[in-house]
């Protein structure tokens, strides 16, 4: 039985927007160090959005195969409750980095067929938590962020042990059935809070947020 979800609102880049999702009680927030995505924000900025979030929500750093030296400017400027790593990371690069940071990692695992499961039982010992997500178009730029959405029936019955979240073309319209499908522990959105790519909108937030308290209180 469900009765609660974590929710998590990924790339935001504002004070008005950020504090729209800690008032909308959102349990995660997640800030992307991505030169690429329009959702990539500075170190400075990092700084000043962790202070604003710091106690009211787990802050999550989102990052796609970085070397250290960027983890090292964004840990330092976050302080995050946890790594998210969007990209082709191996189980051996995440315990490198639970030991260099001592935090949390949660592993996106990109996915378009029953076959990109296999991949889960690698990382599984290593990651604390993963993300189910979908696997981006052909020749897209960014790993996620793309407002894909897959076959949420593929993970009937997906057996981890670790805590698990869905992401990819989420929005206040489709996260009550993506939840009720999945049966997932908790839920990530980026796009589909948007008015354009990485502009966040404060109603979107709030109604992501009612939709998916709501969803999880119906079962």
């Amino acid at each position: 039985m469900l009765t609660s979800v974590t929710i998590k609102i990924c790339g935001l880049s504002t004070p008005n927007t950020l504090q729209a999702a800690l008032d909308a009680g959102t349990d995660m927030v997640g800030f992307v160090f991505f030169a690429p995505s329009p959702r990539n924000i500075s170190f400075d900025l990092a700084r000043g959005l962790g202070s604003l979030a710091k106690g009211q929500a787990d802050k999550v750093a989102l990052s796609v195969d970085a070397d250290d030296a960027l983890l090292d400017q964004a840990v330092a400027a976050l302080q995050p409750d946890i790594l998210q790593l969007h990209g082709k990371e191996s189980p051996a690069r995440i315990a490198v980095l639970k030991d260099r940071y001592k935090l949390p990692v949660m592993k996106a695992i990109h996915v378009s067929e029953a076959a990109d499961l296999a991949v889960m039982n690698e990382y599984e010992d290593a990651a604390d938590r993963l993300l189910f997500d979908a696997k981006p178009p052909k020749g897209a730029v960014l790993p996620g962020g793309n407002g894909a959405v897959f076959d949420w029936t593929i993970l009937h019955g997906v057996k981890t042990a670790k805590p698990w979240m869905l992401s990819g073309g989420l929005d206040a319209s489709n996260v009550s059935e993506a939840i009720h499908v999945t049966r997932a522990h908790g839920v990530d959105v980026s796009s589909g809070v948007e008015s354009a790519p990485g502009i966040k909108d404060e109603g979107l937030i709030r109604a992501f947020v009612k939709a998916a308290r709501e969803a999880a209180a119906s079962f």
